[in-house]
């Protein structure tokens, strides 16, 4: 017996064909593992550049705590804080580089600190990721003991 080609039977067996489902999960799915590699990616970049700005701060801590005057740490400071993230290739679209300097100050003979907090502003933009902000902003802070010995200018 054949089935007839105008029947019911012809329906049942095209419902139940599966040609074309590979196609649509496909198109489903990549456009999701799309969009979660980008977010790997911007995540990646934010914890990379966190420690690298973790880094700068440092670095400009102990350029700040090795200074003899207020206004050299500061000078200092800002110019360690921009050489490290310049050589550590981030680029900020905005930064700014706070020194605290009360511990040159204190007599010598007393263990003083000199604390830097650098903020960068890093732009997500170019990930092209819907819903991603266009820039964060990370912020470290390193605090550098100053050497109770050496001479310095208050």
């Amino acid at each position: 017996m054949t089935d007839n080609p105008t029947g019911p039977g012809r329906w049942t067996s095209r419902l139940r064909d599966d040609r074309g489902s590979e196609t649509i999960a496909a198109a489903i799915v990549t456009p999701l593992l799309l969009m979660l590699l980008c977010m790997a990616i911007a995540g990646g970049r934010i914890v990379t550049s966190g420690a690298k700005i973790d880094a700068a701060a440092e670095d400009a801590a102990r350029a700040a705590s090795i200074s003899r005057t207020q206004s050299g740490a500061q000078a200092e400071a800002s110019a360690a804080a921009a050489r490290s993230l310049d050589d550590q290739g981030i680029r900020c679209a905005s930064s700014s580089t706070s020194v605290d300097t009360a511990g040159l100050a204190v007599p010598l003979g007393e263990v003083g600190t000199v604390t830097v907090t650098i903020s960068c502003t890093v732009t997500m933009s170019d990930l092209l990721l819907p819903g991603v902000p266009g820039s964060k902003t990370l912020t470290s802070r390193f605090t550098s003991v100053v050497d109770a010995y050496r001479s310095r200018e208050g």
